[in-house]
C-alpha cells in the first residue's frame, strides 16, 4: 500500500513532474471524471492536457486496445508491418486537408516537432528556423530552441538558438484602439518579416516557419485569420515551409478536426499528438508525398512510434470523434461555454480577458487594480476548484491562465457544473481579497 502523503519526500520520482499541479492520487478514471485514492470523483475540466479528446477510458477505445493486444504488441515498423498503422495512415488522410496525405508516426509531440523541422531542413537545404514568441513544441534540444513559452524552460541549456529566430505572436488584445484586428496584425507581420530579412537572416536561408495556430502552454492565445494567412503568402513568396504545431489544437479540439481547417490555412508540414489515441503515445509528422519522397531513405527512423496497440486506439478515436458527433459537439459547446465565461468576467474583478475556440478555453486570472497578470491568485482559485471536485490547468507566461479544455464527450449539464464550480472559487477568493465580487 503506497504512502501517497510521502511519495514525494522519498525522492522516487523526479520533483519536475511529480510535484506539477495538482499532484493528484488517482486509482481509475472513467468517462469525464477521475477518482481519487479516497473514492471521490473529481470532474476533469484537463483531458489528461488536452490529450484524451474522447474522455476517459472510452468503451470502443479500451474495445480496440484490448483487441489488438491479443494480436501484436510492438512492431518496430520498417522490420515489420501491420493492419492498425495502414488503417490508421487512410483513417488520418481523410479527416486531414488536402494534401497532407503521409505520415511519420512517432510517440510524442517533441518527436514530431523534430521530425517536421528534420524534414524542412533536409527538403530545402537551408539551415534556419523561425518560431514565435510564446510558442510551446516542446522539450527535447531540437524543439527547445523553439520554444519560448517561458524562458525557464531554456535556463542552463544550449538549445541551439543561434539556429532560431522568434518573432512577435499576434494578440489581439493589443490591437491599438480604432484599428481592425484582421488588417493591422496582417501589416504587422509583414513589417516583422522585412525587418528579420533585412537584418538577420535572408530568406533564402530560412527552411521553415513553425508555429501553433492557436497557442497553448503560451496562454490559449487566438490569432486573426488574416495574420496566419498573411505568413501562409509571405512563405509561398519566399519558398518557405510553413509548420503547424497541432499538437494541442488537433483531433477536434477547437471546433474542427484540425486548427488549420479553421482558419482556413493549411500547413505544408503539420505536427500532431495529444488527442490521436485517447492517452495511448503516439503522434505524426505529417506532410504531403511529394515531400516526404525528398526526405532520404534512413535519414530519419524510430524503434516505438507507430506502436500497432497506440495505433489502434488512435483509429478507434477517430471513429468515436466522427460516429459521437464530437468535433460538433466541441464547436457547439465551446461557443456556450464562450459565452458563459464572458459573462462570468464581466461581473468578477480578477478575471481578465476570456477566449476560446471550441473547446479550448483560457480564462486571465489578474490583479483588479493593475491589470496585470495573477499567477498566484490563478493557483488559489485553481486549488479551491480542486477542493470543489474539479480539475484545471494553468498556463500563460506567468500561470496566469486557466486552461479549461475538457473532454470532447463533454454535455451542457457538466458544462455548467465545472463553470459554476469555477465561479463559486473566484468568488471565494475574491472575498477573501477583498476585492469585491461584483465590478
Amino acid at each position: 500500500m503506497i504512502d501517497w502523503k510521502s511519495i514525494n519526500e522519498e525522492g522516487l520520482l523526479a520533483p519536475t513532474m511529480a510535484k506539477d499541479f495538482p499532484n493528484l492520487p488517482v486509482v481509475k478514471s472513467e468517462g469525464l471524471f477521475y477518482v481519487g485514492v479516497d473514492g471521490r470523483k473529481y470532474l476533469d475540466f484537463t483531458s489528461g492536457i488536452a490529450t484524451e479528446n474522447t474522455g476517459h477510458r472510452h468503451p470502443r477505445v479500451i474495445a480496440a486496445i484490448k483487441d489488438q493486444v491479443d494480436h501484436l504488441v510492438h512492431g518496430p515498423i520498417g522490420i515489420i508491418n501491420y493492419e492498425s498503422i495502414i488503417t490508421l495512415a487512410k483513417k488520418m488522410k481523410a479527416v486531414l486537408p488536402e494534401p497532407l496525405d503521409c505520415f511519420f508516426f512517432g510517440n510524442s509531440g517533441a518527436e514530431a516537432i523534430e521530425g517536421a523541422v528534420k524534414l524542412a531542413r533536409h527538403v530545402t537545404k537551408r539551415p534556419y528556423v523561425v518560431s514565435f514568441l510564446g510558442g510551446f513544441h516542446g522539450r527535447t534540444m531540437g524543439a527547445l530552441s523553439l520554444t519560448t513559452s517561458k524562458s525557464k524552460y531554456r535556463r542552463n541549456l544550449p538549445v541551439g538558438a543561434n539556429m532560431t529566430y522568434q518573432l512577435p505572436y499576434a494578440q489581439i488584445s493589443e490591437t491599438p484602439l480604432g484599428y481592425n484586428h484582421d488588417e493591422y496584425w496582417s501589416r504587422h507581420v509583414e513589417k516583422d518579416f522585412e525587418r528579420l530579412f533585412n537584418h538577420q537572416v535572408a530568406p533564402d536561408e530560412v527552411a521553415a516557419v513553425i508555429l501553433e495556430p492557436v497557442l497553448g502552454e503560451g496562454g490559449y492565445v487566438i490569432p486573426p485569420k488574416a495574420w496566419l494567412q498573411k505568413i501562409r503568402e509571405i512563405c509561398d513568396r519566399e519558398g518557405i515551409l510553413l509548420i503547424f504545431d497541432e499538437v494541442q489544437t488537433g483531433f477536434g479540439r477547437t471546433g474542427d478536426w484540425f486548427a488549420a481547417n479553421r482558419f482556413g490555412v493549411t500547413p505544408d508540414i503539420m505536427a500532431i499528438a495529444k488527442g490521436i489515441a485517447s492517452g495511448l503515445p503516439l503522434s505524426a509528422t505529417v506532410a504531403s508525398q511529394e515531400l516526404m519522397e525528398q526526405w532520404a531513405i534512413g535519414s530519419h527512423s524510430t524503434t516505438f512510434g507507430g506502436n500497432p496497440v497506440a495505433c489502434a486506439a488512435a483509429c478507434a478515436t477517430i471513429d468515436v470523434l466522427r460516429d459521437e458527433g464530437l468535433v460538433e459537439n466541441a464547436r457547439m459547446l465551446g461557443d456556450y461555454a464562450l459565452n458563459k465565461l464572458i459573462a462570468l468576467q464581466e461581473k468578477h474583478p480578477a478575471i481578465g480577458t476570456v477566449r476560446g475556440i471550441g473547446l479550448m478555453l483560457g480564462i486571465e486570472i489578474v490583479h483588479p487594480e493593475t491589470g496585470e497578470p495573477n499567477g498566484k491568485g490563478l493557483m488559489n482559485i485553481l486549488e479551491k476548484c480542486l477542493d470543489k471536485g474539479v480539475i484545471f490547468y494553468l498556463s500563460g507566461n506567468k500561470g496566469e491562465v486557466i486552461r479549461m479544455m475538457p473532454p470532447l464527450t463533454i454535455d451542457k449539464e457538466h458544462l455548467d457544473l465545472g463553470i459554476s464550480l469555477l465561479e463559486e472559487a473566484v468568488t471565494e477568493y475574491e472575498i477573501e481579497s477583498n476585492l469585491g465580487v461584483y465590478r
